[in-house]
């Protein structure tokens, strides 16, 4: 086992309708496009782990948090406008949480290294936004409101020089949480 994380098979069934009703896809892992599998997913069931789910195919659009439950309508309860196209599976990391931010894009302007979750970046670091990062070690979602409120993107490990590139036009991000193990 690698200090960099554990998988841990995760499992999530969507549904074409509300309420767990319709055809249903049973994933447990990524998946791209599930147009493929499903003409639209209207609610969702995770087993076990930690998913992603996505309003377009490849990981982009909004995006949305899930941990183990029942979502039996998940477009009005997550907020979202449009079927779940993708989605991707978190894999569970032990070890320490490492990502460095910056007020600009391509890593510039003032920037932090945060090992801790932060409710707001004006608050604690006196910055007025983030639109890039640098996750160095765990798996992280970052919401453009304080106090990990409104769209949320997730990032693992890498370098992240413009939030634009992943489909998320315009975004500056206001608050960050790790994703620890108690959510699985």
């Amino acid at each position: 086992m690698s200090n960099s994380g554990m998988n841990m098979r995760g499992k999530i069934t969507f549904y074409e309708e509300k309420n767990f009703q319709g055809r249903s896809y049973e994933c447990m892992n990524d998946c791209s496009d599930m147009t493929s599998n499903l003409s639209r997913c209207q609610s969702c069931r995770v087993e076990s782990g930690c998913f992603m789910v996505y309003d377009r195919s490849n990981y982009m659009g909004n995006q949305c948090f899930m941990k183990r439950g029942e979502y039996s309508d998940y477009m009005s309860m997550m907020g979202m406008r449009d079927y779940i196209k993708s989605c991707r599976m978190i894999p569970m990391h032990r070890g320490q949480f490492r990502m460095k931010i910056y007020e600009k894009e391509n890593f510039g302007g003032q920037s932090h290294e945060m090992m801790e979750d932060c409710e707001h970046i004006m608050d604690r670091y006196r910055m007025n936004e983030c639109q890039s990062c640098n996750v160095m070690d765990g798996h992280w979602l970052m919401y453009e409101q304080p106090q990990y409120r409104g769209k949320m993107m997730y990032m693992r490990t890498g370098e992240y020089k413009s939030f634009r590139d992943m489909g998320m036009s315009n975004q500056k991000f206001m608050s960050m949480r790790r994703i620890m193990d108690s959510y699985y």
